[in-house]
């Protein structure tokens, strides 16, 4: 049986619009997690570097603008979730089209992987179901 995880993005993302991207993500209910400070990874910068380079190797020179961006994970807040239901296919396309209006300055691909439960998507959901 798969452990439980969470969907995400795997994203390089040029550091000087990092913010900028996790506010126009934030207004979709998609969260931003840097993968060097991301709660769920004991070596976070360690495996920040491995990340940033597997992905960037993987393009043989196509993605070297992005040798020194910062990997993120994006997943998704609980209004794309219903219950235990898979995620929805809506959900792919605003995370994809919000991608692709920051297409100068990050390096993706389309599709997502899985890692485990971020904390605080679930904490949040416990506070709206005790409010």
């Amino acid at each position: 049986m798969r452990r439980p995880h969470e969907n995400v993005a795997t994203v390089l993302v040029d550091p000087a619009v990092l913010a900028e991207l996790e506010l126009d993500l934030m207004a979709l209910d998609l969260w931003v997690w840097p993968v060097a400070t991301a709660p769920i990874v004991a070596d976070g910068p360690r495996l920040a570097f491995q990340v940033r380079r597997r992905l960037v190797e993987a393009r043989r020179g196509a993605w070297d603008c992005a040798r020194d961006w910062t990997p993120v994970w994006v997943s998704f807040g609980l209004s794309w979730y219903d219950g235990d239901e898979p995620l929805p296919w809506s959900a792919h396309a605003a995370l994809w089209a919000a991608l692709g209006r920051h297409a100068g300055h990050v390096r993706h691909t389309v599709r997502l992987s899985g890692v485990p439960r971020l904390p605080v998507r679930h904490e949040l959901g416990a506070e709206r179901d005790t409010a």
